[in-house]
């Protein structure tokens, strides 16, 4: 039902010439539903649509779905970097990777133990020599294999002491950094691939559905839209000399045919700029009055439907 034809429709029953001090505070109105709409946070393809109109839905259940393909390359790269960040830093913290550290160990160890045969032999070459059992060849290369076993002694103990070094505090906190920061983009890697899958934020029954699968939509456009079932409120309008004896959280009776007894309404909006009446309908005099459009939700609005007509007045 348009505004308009709402318009109309309330304020025959508001302004009816006749009518006594009781009936002026009856107010015809229709329920309109506060419809939720469903899109996706960015533009893609949609390739799954799993609900139809019409259809009752549970909170959390699976509505569409957009292509994700993009997203999930872009998950498994996040992945990747917050790995390399978070070893890189314990990297630094601990002063080189443990196994590289072994290596290097075991490596000193073999030329430690080269150093201490080379060191016999050079020395029994020597002896020998001195003796004229051995010729000055033989302590040369001896010599030289000494030489070559105590550089190379040197250097992998050099290279063991900077690999156990703790990194400076300007290193680690710019690997600290690295690290927040891939997190970071894993975080929005995560949501953005969750935003592919788009769930009922609350159950309700599917109103419109407004695109099919495998068709593109924009980000941000309505691919369906929800009625929750306590998302139905009465809309009315009220003459202007009504208007100044109502307030927000009033509470108001309703009735329609298919309405249980007892059912309410509880006022939770009130324009405060007036509307002229329908000019076709009223006499010359009437056209001038003013009414005033007023909301109220209902406090059960099971099995009632949108455009269905209602009466409502000031609950006693």
């Amino acid at each position: 039902m348009s505004e308009f034809l709402a318009t109309i429709l309330s304020a025959l029953t508001a302004f009816w010439p006749g009518g006594d001090e009781t009936s002026a505070l009856i107010y015809n109105g229709y329920l309109e539903g506060d419809f939720v709409y469903l899109s996706a946070a960015a533009p893609g393809k949609l390739t799954e649509v799993r609900v139809a109109e019409g259809e009752v839905v549970e909170a959390g259940e699976t509505l569409f779905l957009i292509e994700n393909t993009h997203q999930i390359n872009a998950l498994a790269a996040a992945e990747a970097r917050v790995a390399i960040a978070e070893a890189n830093l314990e990297n630094l913290e601990t002063g080189g990777r443990g196994a590289e550290i072994d290596v290097v160990r075991a490596s000193l160890q073999q030329a430690e133990a080269d150093q201490t045969l080379a060191t016999t032999n050079a020395q029994r070459s020597a002896e020998l020599f001195s003796r004229g059992l051995a010729p000055q060849a033989k302590v040369d290369a001896d010599q030289a294999m000494l030489d070559s076993a105590n550089a190379r002694v040197a250097q992998l103990r050099a290279q063991l002491e900077v690999a156990e070094l703790p990194a400076r505090d300007a290193q680690r906190i710019a690997a600290e950094a690295a690290l927040d920061a891939a997190k970071a983009e894993l975080a929005e890697a995560q949501t953005a691939l969750a935003d592919r899958e788009v769930t009922a934020p609350d159950a309700g029954t599917v109103d419109r559905v407004y695109f099919d699968a495998g068709e593109m939509v924009g980000g941000g456009a309505p691919v369906l839209s929800l009625l929750p079932p306590d998302h139905m409120k009465v809309l009315f309008f009220v003459p202007e000399a009504d208007r100044a004896g109502m307030a927000l959280g009033d509470l108001y009776e309703v009735d329609c045919e298919g309405c249980p007894e007892g059912l309410t309404a509880r006022i939770t909006r009130l324009a405060s700029t007036p509307q002229y009446t329908p000019p076709i309908l009223y006499s010359r005099d009437e056209r001038s009055r003013l009414v005033f459009r007023a909301e109220a939700f209902l406090d059960d609005p099971a099995g009632l439907l949108p455009g269905q007509p209602v009466s409502v007045w000031p609950k006693p």
